[in-house]
């Protein structure tokens, strides 16, 4: 499976929820996609369908493939702790995520782009991969030539979301993961016990 780049509406209506964002069509068409979208009567989901859609959910959330997902699921596995927190822990201190919650970018997908094209360091060095799994103490910061790019300043002047385990300096561009996020501290509405619930069957 590719990853997905048609209608972000189209997908945000799917689920009831700006997965990707500030939607206008969301609030002006609550209902889902499609033909009969307004008038079709769905019958009760069953629990699998219930499970499916919430990891579905949780990967057009992050932009994470299939099996990108499923191996950071192994590795919340082998970790101590809550199986379904440490999960969204790591969909959290991705590389594209920490630049967007930074500020940096104003989605997700402009965090990938940004990574991809080598405008992030880590640490001080160029990672272009937007998977790449950050922890305490990483240091992310926009690459000296890219701090003049329009875009970035930008989204750094429009975002007013600071989250509580990172910290950023808008006037050096360069940003700091102080501490793993606590699930109180993700504010995306994902019951993730549902994706382990799939998981475990």
């Amino acid at each position: 499976m590719a990853r997905y780049t048609g209608p972000t509406s189209r997908i945000a209506r799917r689920f009831g929820e700006p997965i990707f964002g500030p939607d206008k069509v969301l609030s002006k068409k609550s209902y889902a996609p499609g033909q009969h979208g307004s008038s079709r009567r769905r019958g009760k989901k069953s629990e699998y369908g219930v499970q499916l859609d919430e990891k579905q959910k949780a990967k057009f959330t992050y932009g994470i493939l299939e099996k990108q997902f499923s191996n950071l699921y192994k590795e919340a596995l082998r970790r101590k702790g809550i199986t379904g927190e440490i999960l969204l822990q790591l969909c959290e201190l991705r590389l594209d995520n920490v630049v967007y919650r930074l500020g940096i970018a104003p989605t997700r997908r402009a965090a990938r782009q940004f990574v991809s094209h080598r405008h992030i360091t880590v640490n001080g060095n160029l990672v272009n991969i937007p998977s790449y799994a950050l922890g305490v103490g990483d240091v992310i910061s926009v690459r000296e030539r890219s701090k003049s790019m329009e875009a970035i300043n930008n989204s750094i002047s429009n975002n007013s979301n600071q989250m509580e385990w990172l910290e950023f300096n808008p006037d050096t561009k360069t940003g700091k993961v102080i501490a793993s996020p606590e699930r109180i501290q993700i504010p995306e509405n994902i019951n993730e016990q549902l994706i382990v619930e799939l998981y475990s069957k």
